[in-house]
């Protein structure tokens, strides 16, 4: 099986360098992922700027792939359309650090890769894992959980382009209770902004930590998450509103 990784943290971010470890028991896997730190970029990609691609050695000068000068869409583009010999079999996206569930989904440069992925009919699968503490995450054992999800959701027969979201609750809160195939929570988050002034007068504005789900909603991927169980989600980009649709067909237009 081949395998394209891509990332949003970055090519030598050790969320990616974990989950290659493990998938590379599954597959062969070639990395094309942002020179830089991509996070929450959604899914913009580059238009007016060069993208610089760079080869990549491992840990051990093993070659390993390609860092971007882009965004984490740019990636997969480039990476489909010019710098893989052949077609990977699916497309993986991870191992975040944080989680990319409820409407994070829409900021996620994590999930926009493999989004990405599902427009040119590849599977593609986003893996996050969630942290509650600033301290060193558990990336590896984290990455063995990915891949058992990964392995699972390959061995069924999937539609062409099926894309999914997977979320891994953070290994602080204890033993994994298990695996729930949710929706996305869509409830409006609660988000903060801390005024300030310059030196020279001017005030900005600097984004608050404090980004929570103030409504989890049972039996979504927050709630399922926050109660410690992994979270798969199947996701589709297709944004058409097809009960609103049907309704204005019938206005009379003019």
């Amino acid at each position: 099986m081949r395998i394209l990784l891509t990332n949003d943290d970055g090519v030598y971010a050790p969320g990616l360098r974990a989950l290659r470890a493990e998938l590379k028991k599954i597959g062969t896997v070639t990395v094309v992922a942002p020179a830089g730190e991509q996070s929450a970029v959604g899914h913009s990609i580059t238009l007016l700027a060069p993208l610089l691609v760079q080869e990549v050695l491992d840990e051990n000068n093993e070659p390993m792939g390609w860092a971007v000068e882009g965004r984490p869409a740019d990636c997969v583009k480039l990476a489909l359309l010019e710098l893989l010999d052949e077609p990977p079999d699916v497309v993986i996206s991870g191992l975040n650090a944080g989680s990319n569930a409820g409407i994070n989904v829409l900021y996620s440069g994590t999930v926009a890769a493999a989004i990405e992925g599902a427009f040119f009919r590849k599977t593609s699968i986003a893996v996050s894992l969630e942290y509650t503490k600033p301290k060193p995450l558990d990336f590896a054992r984290a990455a063995q959980l990915a891949r058992n999800v990964i392995e699972q959701l390959l061995d069924h027969p999937i539609a062409e382009g099926a894309l999914f979201n997977v979320n891994i609750p953070s290994l602080e809160k204890g033993p994994i209770r298990g695996i729930r195939v949710v929706p996305q929570n869509v409830a409006a988050y609660t988000e903060t902004y801390d005024r300030r002034v310059d030196p020279r007068g001017r005030v900005y504005f600097w984004s608050g930590p404090d980004f929570r789900c103030p409504d989890p909603h049972p039996d979504t991927d927050v709630f399922a998450l926050a109660e410690g169980y992994i979270t798969v989600t199947p996701l589709q980009f297709n944004l058409t509103q097809a009960a609103t649709l049907e309704t204005m067909r019938a206005w009379k237009w003019h």
